[in-house]
C-alpha cells in the first residue's frame, strides 16, 4: 500500500469518466497554491522530476510548492487528459503566472502521472516550456468554471 491509510478517489484502473475527474481535482488543488493540500494527493515517498529538479516525498513536495508559489504570483493553471492506461494518466497543461518584476509568462507543458491502488501519485514526470507573454495576452484568470471542465487547451 502508500503507507498511509487515505484514499484520493478516482482509484484506478481509471475509465475516461476517472481519469477527466482525477485531472480536474488535479487542476483545481494547484489553482489553490496551498502546498500542503496539493501534496496530500501524493504517496509519502512521491518521486518527481520537474524541468531540472528530482523531488522526493511530501515535505520536498511542499517546500518545492511553497517556493514555486512565491516566485509564481498570481498562479492560474489549465489541464487537459491526454491519455490514460489502468494507473497511468499522460496531461497537457498551461499556465500563466507574472514575476516579480512584472513579466508575464505562459508555460506549456506535458505530465506523467502513475499512482498506486489508494489513488495517490507516486511518480510525477513534467517537461515544461516558458514563453514571455504580455498582461493583454493573459487567458486564464483564476480557477475554472464548471462550465469549462473537459475543455481542450489551445496549441499556443
Amino acid at each position: 500500500m502508500n503507507g498511509v491509510t487515505d484514499t484520493r478517489p478516482p482509484l484506478p484502473p481509471f475509465t475516461l469518466a476517472t481519469a477527466i475527474e482525477k485531472v480536474q481535482a488535479a487542476e483545481d488543488a494547484w489553482n489553490s497554491r496551498d502546498p500542503d493540500l496539493v501534496s496530500r494527493a501524493y504517496t509519502v515517498d512521491s518521486q518527481w522530476r520537474n524541468r531540472g529538479e528530482h523531488i522526493v516525498g511530501r515535505d520536498a513536495i511542499v517546500a518545492f510548492l511553497t517556493r514555486k508559489w512565491q516566485r509564481e504570483l498570481d498562479y492560474t493553471l489549465r489541464k487537459s487528459l491526454w491519455s490514460f492506461h489502468d494507473n497511468r494518466i499522460a496531461v497537457r497543461f498551461q499556465y500563466e503566472c507574472r514575476d516579480a518584476s512584472g513579466q508575464w509568462w505562459r508555460s506549456y507543458g506535458n505530465e506523467l502521472w502513475e499512482f498506486d491502488e489508494a489513488g495517490l501519485m507516486g511518480r510525477r514526470e513534467a517537461s515544461i516550456n516558458d514563453v514571455v507573454i504580455e498582461e493583454s495576452q493573459r487567458r486564464y484568470f483564476g480557477p475554472r468554471c464548471t462550465e469549462e471542465y473537459g475543455r481542450d487547451l489551445p496549441l499556443w
